[in-house]
């Protein structure tokens, strides 16, 4: 063989290592879900119903984030391989009721997913394929059931004011795991019950306790569950 085509061949070998070191390289995940009233009643967000209509009142999917036990997280890391709705077909259906984009202008949450994959899930190709990243993600959703957890516990979303403590013990209740909660303001200004964080042993398989929590808007000691 020439040595032009040995060397090409050894290129593409180191290239497709690095990519492999690359998004092996992360040692939980964040598993993210947002609760669309407080997404929508926020100044900082423009807030638009899906083109498949008005979400369920229910907490919706964000993302399942790669991360690093100190704090920062990779991110776009094989630009090959973009998203391709096509591959997760069957999941459509799911991923409309449970992972909706509630970004203007109205769409049907496509680019939303893509810019997911593209900037988290590539980052986990050591674990998942874009269908199990997107699969894995939405079991997820059932298994923790945020809103049966806090109903459980009398917490409603209904406007009203709640202990920041009650709800993060009855997520734990319900889901076995300390979850971290971000708040955001509403339009008045007052601390509202925004995203939930838990997380996913790097392997995929399972939660876990996080090995350490992120640095967003902290919440105070009592917060609002807006309605939807």
């Amino acid at each position: 063989m020439e040595p032009k085509c040995l060397l090409l061949i050894y290129l593409l070998v180191l290239q497709s290592l690095a990519l492999l070191c690359v998004s092996q390289d992360f040692d939980f995940f964040y598993f993210v879900q947002q609760w669309p009233g407080a997404y929508c009643d926020s100044d900082k967000n423009s807030c638009c119903y899906p083109t498949t209509g008005k979400p369920a009142a229910d907490f919706s999917i964000h993302g399942l984030w790669p991360n690093y036990n100190d704090g920062s997280y990779p991110q776009n890391c094989d630009s090959n391989n973009p998203f391709d709705a096509s591959k997760i077909s069957d999941l459509i259906s799911n991923m409309r009721k449970n992972w909706p984009s509630l970004s203007c202008p109205s769409n049907d949450g496509e680019s939303f997913w893509s810019h997911e994959w593209e900037k988290h899930g590539t980052c986990s190709e050591s674990v998942f394929d874009q269908h199990s990243y997107f699969e894995t993600t939405l079991g997820l959703k059932q298994q923790t059931n945020l809103l049966q957890a806090l109903k459980a516990a009398g917490i409603e979303p209904d406007g009203s004011s709640y202990s920041l403590e009650n709800i993060k013990d009855a997520i734990k209740e319900g889901s076995g795991y300390t979850p971290w909660i971000e708040c955001n303001e509403d339009s008045s200004g007052n601390s509202q019950l925004y995203q939930v964080y838990l997380c996913l042993h790097k392997s995929g398989s399972n939660l876990i306790e996080c090995p350490v929590f992120p640095k967003g808007k902290r919440c105070g000691s009592e917060i609002e569950f807006p309605t939807f």
